[in-house]
């Protein structure tokens, strides 16, 4: 399916999973998908790590997205940037909110035609001239999420905890779900061009039914994240 006269495929406009409401959340189910990804930690702020995988993975995804229009006639808009998030305590999301304590996954989502040699020469062509500092790092992985809850945030990062709260605590429970998975974010705003009140972010989790005995779900929302969806 394609937008436009252009031919170029949208995902944003053609996957059910690039769709959200601020103040609503919804289950969907997402299907697999491929991503080029940078694995880090740390303070997204202050951390180069983070900065350096933001610089690498977007002249890779364009590559590929160049490659695929050239070589194999089927062209497509880069996706937003999406990230993976988890730590050994969840609570350094929703309460705490320690940011050192946060492991990451950085993440362009790439069509299913593109095959990995086709990623390999792009790394390879990226390299050829001032390679970015973690080029080295970025590999292509599928991601398998199934049933997820997702809302549209828009505002500061800083501001998610409410809505992850209200998310882990209440939505997740009064569907007698629990979370699985690792909590995942998909940035419709480029957050290092658009002011932090102006940015809309897809906050995702991943969920499975809860078939537990009532007395048996305290602390159900506690008991997913902490590890990446691999």
């Amino acid at each position: 399916m394609t937008n436009g006269t252009d031919g170029k495929v949208d995902f944003r406009r053609t996957l059910d999973a690039y769709r959200a409401q601020k103040g609503r959340f919804r289950l969907v189910d997402v299907p697999d998908m491929q991503y080029l990804m940078i694995d880090g930690r740390g303070d997204p702020n202050t951390a180069p790590a983070f900065t350096a995988a933001v610089e690498t993975l977007y002249p890779v995804a364009y590559r590929v997205k160049f490659a695929s229009r050239r070589e194999l006639g089927r062209d497509y808009v880069v996706p937003p940037l999406e990230g993976l998030w988890w730590a050994e305590d969840m609570a350094s999301f929703t309460t705490v909110r320690d940011k050192s304590r946060w492991r990451w996954t950085l993440m362009l989502m790439v069509p299913d035609w593109i095959g990995p040699d086709l990623v390999a020469a792009a790394v390879a062509q990226v390299g050829a001239k001032r390679p970015p500092g973690r080029l080295d790092d970025v590999r292509l992985e599928r991601l398998a999420e199934g049933r997820c809850v997702q809302t549209l945030h828009v505002g500061s990062f800083d501001d998610e905890a409410a809505v992850l709260a209200r998310l882990h605590h209440e939505f997740v429970p009064a569907h007698r779900l629990r979370l699985t998975g690792t909590h995942h974010e998909i940035y419709l705003s480029d957050f290092r061009r658009v002011a932090p009140d102006r940015r809309r972010t897809i906050l995702r989790q991943p969920v499975v039914a809860d078939n537990r005995p009532v007395g048996d779900r305290r602390g159900a929302a506690a008991d997913g994240g902490g590890q990446p969806a691999r």
